[in-house]
């Protein structure tokens, strides 16, 4: 048990180290996976459907996010939309303001990637008592607190 706070803070950073990035490696490790095997995109590809999913509707907004260029991200997304995954609008008055949207089978996609994912979670979780999942989820509630300071 430690001593000082100083102690319970190097405790806690050495903790997080050991057990976050390890964990979203493997969950990233499954999605880029399953995005490859049973959906033939790449996990840029996917991270360019997730953004637009999250508003982010523009070559320039994208490009921006994941800070690449935008004729990196005008690559990607010539391929999901000859996939039939995205789609681009031109806007009536300005032309050179093209948007951005997920089609039936780019929104179908990602839900299934999540569906897949959140059952891999689940298995993966599943040997983890009631309690020691509501002390995990309050847990990251801590953690998300600390994006905001």
């Amino acid at each position: 048990m430690p001593s000082t706070s100083a102690d319970l803070m190097s405790q806690t950073i050495d903790r997080f180290w050991e057990t976050i990035p390890p964990f979203w490696h493997r969950v990233r490790a499954h999605i880029r996976q399953l995005a490859a095997e049973q959906f033939d995109i790449s996990v840029e590809q996917f991270h360019i459907l997730r953004n637009i999913r999250r508003g982010r509707g523009s070559v320039s907004e994208l490009a921006e996010a994941k800070n690449i260029s935008r004729p990196a991200i005008s690559q990607s997304v010539d391929v999901l939309v000859n996939k039939g995954l995205i789609t681009r609008t031109t806007n009536a008055d300005d032309r050179r303001q093209v948007r951005l949207a997920l089609t039936d089978s780019g929104n179908s996609l990602l839900d299934a990637i999540f569906d897949n994912t959140r059952q891999w979670m689940t298995k993966i979780l599943s040997p983890l008592s009631n309690e020691e999942l509501q002390t995990l989820t309050l847990a990251m509630e801590f953690l998300r607190k600390t994006q905001t300071a």
